[in-house]
């Protein structure tokens, strides 16, 4: 089989691309992930994850690389990890009664040829209408700091969600697998 490898430092994509039973590594990719100007969010998420693929793809020149990269929008405007407690009370109380957009780029590079692939999976995410007892008892069990939109979807960051509307429920974690097993496809890799 051809190898995989995940240009991706999210143990979140790690699980999910580990679901599909195949081989793989990953490698934590080194760029630069500030949004271009007047860049919007689908773009950018597009961008970063062929970004990713091939700055992974400047080592290793074998094999398959996947590239992904999610941007939470709400308006036009990128929504960004919130790093700490404050930026994510903030983007809570922003979201709350409200949807967001998270779009989630995918890009399988064959590290050979130089030949890619890329797509885009958007999740739209209504929020309940939160109080600022439940933002705060949610952030201090789930500290989901490292995640855009400042929810954790796949533990208790469900609790914060009134509904969810996606062709592929996993691009809301970060690697969108339905997406991905029809693009790895293509490079020849069916599944199962």
């Amino acid at each position: 089989m051809t190898p995989l490898i995940l240009a991706s430092s999210s143990p979140y994509r790690r699980e999910l691309l580990a679901r599909l039973q195949i081989p793989f590594v990953w490698k934590a990719p080194d760029i630069d992930e500030t949004p271009g100007k007047e860049e919007h969010p689908q773009e950018t998420c597009l961008r970063l994850s062929l970004e990713k693929a091939r700055a992974i793809g400047r080592f290793h020149h074998q094999g398959l690389i996947i590239g992904s990269d999610q941007v939470a929008e709400r308006n036009g405007q990128a929504i960004s990890k919130p790093i700490d407690h404050e930026a994510a009370v903030e983007q809570l109380t922003w979201a709350s009664g409200r949807a967001l957009q998270f779009h989630t780029g995918l890009c399988v590079l064959d590290a050979a040829s130089g030949h890619h692939e890329s797509l885009r999976v958007t999740v739209t995410v209504h929020y309940r209408t939160l109080t600022p007892t439940q933002i705060e008892r949610y952030l201090r069990k789930d500290q989901p700091y490292d995640c855009a939109g400042s929810g954790r979807i796949e533990t208790l960051g469900i609790t914060l969600v009134e509904k969810v509307i996606s062709e592929d429920p996993t691009a809301l974690i970060g690697l969108p697998l339905i997406a991905l097993t029809s693009l790895l496809a293509r490079f020849g890799i069916v599944l199962p």
